[in-house]
Formats: structure tokens, C-alpha cells, sequence
């Protein structure tokens, strides 16, 4: 019994980070309808920002993160300012051709800047050490660090949405661009804070991702791919439900490991495509099935 509620804290505790890998994402598709096809691959980039930091700099874990998350903001903010904002309308294919395109620029920059090898960020004995609950149940302390994160970060969006000026600027924006440009607001620069917002995000989940394992410059749509199921099963619009499709999508990858360490990923996709089937616009849409 030990072994199994292991199991199921472990694909909880995994599902932390796939909800900071999918609230980015979640944001940046709430608020200016675009899908980032290079949202894995920022997180990549973030990690081996962070990685370059440590080794370069001799900066910790902490202090590498708290460098990456205002670069990946003000990266996302210029990227989002003054080239995504040219591609938005009504042709969606722009868009995400931009971002498949910004895809394929930082996997060969990582590349020509750190060879095909993978990498990690060495965080000490804080990546091993675990708390221990009766004896037999574990849980370590960079999940536990992961999920906590997460949760105070959706719980800070949620707030922002519902609470201030930014929140109802990021709403007007989104449900209506040309009346919000009439009321003199200026959705371009909305936009740009709302994905500079999107990339600090990210940059969380990749610094996590880099000192939980060993990630490689070309692995960025595998996390994209889990980033993405984790929103379709939580429901698009809902910063909760991508939290609830995380915890899902981890607990189904921890599952199938159990019965066969080859099959977890496949019960994670599984679990996506059987939520996709009964519920196409998630457990906790924003908008109704019709």
C-alpha cells in the first residue's frame, strides 16, 4: 500500500511542474489567443540560462532563477511588443508559424552554444533530500518546492485577473482589442506584458526542470506537448483546471510506471486523448461544451 500511495504523491508532486510549464501557456492563449509554439523551448532556454549562470558566474540555484525570470519577461515583452503583435488578426497560422520559427532559433543557438549534450542544474542535497510521513511515504523537497510554486503562482494570477487594473486590461484586451484601443489603452503594450508575464513563468518551470533532471537543447517540444495536455485537460481559460490537468497527467504517468517503466508516458497521452473524447473543452472549461 506504501508503494502505491508513493506512486500517486510522486504523479501529484510531478504534476507542480507541468502546471508551471502550462500556465504560461494558458495565459498567453487567454489573452491574446496564441498558441506558443515555442513555449517548451523557452523553458529549455531558461534552464541553460540558468546552468550558464551557475557555472559560468558561480551563482546558486536561487540566485541563476531570480537573473533568468526578468531576462525571459523582457524577452518575451520585445518578442511579443514588436514582432507577435504584426502577426495577430484573424489568420491564426501566422502566429504560430512565428513561434515554430522562434522554435528552431533556440534549439540551434542552444546547440552551437552547448553541443547536443543534456545538462543539469546541480542543486545539492536539496534534489535528494525528502521529508519523510510515517516512515514509508516520501516526498522530496524540490516536488514539494515545484508544487508549492505553482500553486502561489496560479493563486497570484488569479488575483492579478480578478483584482486589478493589469487583470481587467488583460480581459478588455482579450475579448476586444479595437474597443479597448478606443478607450485609449494601448493593447500592444498589454500584450507585451501579458507574455513577458507568460516567460517568467516559463522561466520557473525551466530553472525547476534543469535541477530536476537532465534536459537537452533540442527536448523543448516534449515539454511543450505536456505543457499543452496539461491545459486541454484542466480547460482552457481555467488557471485551476491546469493545475487539476498537471496533477492528472502526472498521476497517469506515475501510474504506468508503476506497472511498466516504459509505458508512463504512453498513459499520459492516453489519459489526454480518453479527457479529449468525453469532455473536448476540458474537465473546468471557461465556455460551455455545445
Amino acid at each position: 500500500m506504501a508503494d502505491w500511495i508513493n506512486t500517486i504523491l510522486q504523479g501529484i508532486l510531478t504534476g507542480g511542474l507541468y502546471a508551471l510549464l502550462a500556465a504560461g501557456l494558458s495565459l498567453a492563449f487567454g489573452v491574446m489567443r496564441v498558441i506558443n509554439i515555442a513555449h517548451g523551448d523557452f523553458a529549455v532556454l531558461a534552464g541553460f540560462i540558468a546552468i550558464a549562470l551557475n557555472q559560468w558566474l558561480g551563482l546558486t540555484p536561487v540566485e541563476s532563477l531570480l537573473v533568468a525570470m526578468p531576462l525571459m519577461a523582457a524577452l518575451g515583452y520585445v518578442l511579443q511588443r514588436f514582432v507577435l503583435n504584426r502577426a495577430l488578426g484573424n489568420d491564426v497560422m501566422r502566429p504560430l508559424m512565428i513561434t515554430f520559427g522562434f522554435s528552431i532559433i533556440i534549439q540551434n543557438l542552444l546547440l552551437q552554444g552547448f553541443s547536443a549534450d543534456s545538462r543539469s542544474l546541480y542543486a545539492g542535497s536539496f534534489s535528494t533530500a525528502s521529508f519523510q510521513f510515517g516512515g514509508q511515504i516520501a516526498a522530496g523537497y524540490l516536488p514539494l518546492t515545484m508544487m508549492l510554486s505553482a500553486v502561489v503562482i496560479l493563486a497570484g494570477l488569479q488575483q492579478i485577473f480578478s483584482r486589478t487594473m493589469l487583470g481587467r486590461a488583460f480581459r478588455a484586451a482579450s475579448d476586444d482589442p479595437e474597443i479597448v484601443r478606443l478607450m485609449g489603452v494601448d493593447n500592444r503594450h498589454v500584450y507585451g506584458i501579458a507574455m513577458g508575464l507568460a516567460l517568467a513563468m516559463v522561466a520557473v518551470a525551466g530553472v525547476f526542470l534543469v535541477m530536476q533532471t537532465t534536459v537537452a537543447p533540442t527536448d523543448g517540444p516534449v515539454h511543450l506537448l505536456y505543457a499543452f495536455e496539461s491545459v486541454i485537460i484542466g480547460g482552457l481559460g481555467s488557471l485551476w483546471g491546469t493545475l487539476l490537468g498537471g496533477v492528472i497527467l502526472g498521476v497517469a504517468q506515475a501510474l504506468g510506471d508503476k506497472f511498466d517503466p516504459g509505458i508512463g508516458t504512453l498513459v499520459g497521452h492516453l489519459t489526454f486523448l480518453f479527457v479529449l473524447a468525453v469532455k473536448p473543452n476540458g474537465l473546468f472549461p471557461k465556455t460551455k461544451d455545445r
